[in-house]
């Protein structure tokens, strides 16, 4: 009787144990991701979502591809400053050679993984800007994030149209030189379409800024975001899951569907380094339900 009692204990304390410890996550299912699915969105618009390695830049370029991957993600916007891993010394900065780039294309290739921007890129002459698309161009990238100085504009249109290949301009806050969507538009000014804007939602906030309206004087030169929310409007602020912060994410989606956006949204989730996949794949989940209500 002793024996069948501790039995029922020891297995209460297991179910109890196990009802307490269960993740509060709905995106989570036991230890792996759960089955987020980029595609679900990208088979019926124009909208692609990426994560850019920064997020994970705690871990190596192929630690973080590990990560992209269990979360179900099909893009990749890598910078040029993570250790490689896999055994291979450096980073995956744009002037490696050519072995490095074979071995870093299939580390992507072995895990189904499309890089599909590169940046932000700040390069200081023209040689550096013939080494950025050389590299863009044998990693098939569609579009370079950068922060050009204003004597390479017509450079870098130039070399955007001979490769095939876009330059979005990026907003870091104040007193950054592309901070303001007016800034970014004067650069834009006489070049072509390969030359637009990758609209960083978060970093407008910061420099108080609202993002709609920004998006509305950028309209038709947006070419990719850098998309983030914030616990509050202040430099400070810090990533939050979105929808949960003051960025307003359902109304920026609105307006970059009203204006006919079609491109690449990129997940920059900078905040609680070690261990923020958990709170990109609920971001992405609220990306995906939100696009799914304005269908």
């Amino acid at each position: 009787m002793k024996t069948l009692f501790n039995l029922f204990f020891s297995l209460s304390l297991v179910l109890l144990i196990s009802s307490y410890s269960e993740p509060n996550h709905a995106f989570l299912k036991s230890n792996n991701f759960r089955d987020f699915k980029s595609d679900d969105i990208n088979e019926s618009s124009d909208w692609k979502l990426a994560v850019q390695t920064y997020t994970l830049n705690r871990f190596t370029f192929e630690e973080a591809l590990d990560k992209i991957q269990a979360g179900g993600f099909k893009y990749v916007e890598a910078y040029p400053g993570q250790d490689f891993g896999a055994g291979i010394e450096g980073k995956t900065h744009f002037s490696m050679d050519g072995s490095k780039r074979d071995k870093m294309k299939e580390m992507l290739d072995s895990r189904g993984l499309k890089l599909i921007n590169y940046g932000v890129v700040k390069c200081k002459s023209a040689e550096e800007w013939k080494q950025v698309f050389e590299f863009a161009s044998a990693m098939g990238i569609e579009t370079i994030t950068a922060e050009p100085l204003s004597e390479h504009l017509n450079l870098i249109d130039q070399m955007a149209n001979e490769y095939g290949i876009n330059i979005a301009i990026h907003n870091h806050p104040s007193p950054s030189s592309y901070f303001h969507p007016d800034s970014v538009l004067n650069a834009l000014n006489g070049k072509s379409d390969r030359l637009g804007a990758c609209a960083d939602v978060g970093h407008w906030i910061r420099s108080g800024l609202e993002p709609v309206e920004c998006l509305k004087k950028l309209q038709g030169k947006i070419i990719s975001l850098h998309f983030k929310d914030l616990n509050e409007k202040s430099r400070e602020a810090h990533d939050v899951v979105w929808g949960t912060g003051v960025v307003g994410v359902e109304a920026v989606l609105k307006e970059l569907k009203s204006q006919n956006f079609k491109g690449v949204f990129t997940i920059e989730y900078e905040y609680n380094w070690d261990n923020n996949m958990p709170e990109v794949i609920e971001s992405a989940e609220y990306f995906n339900q939100t696009v799914k209500k304005l269908r």
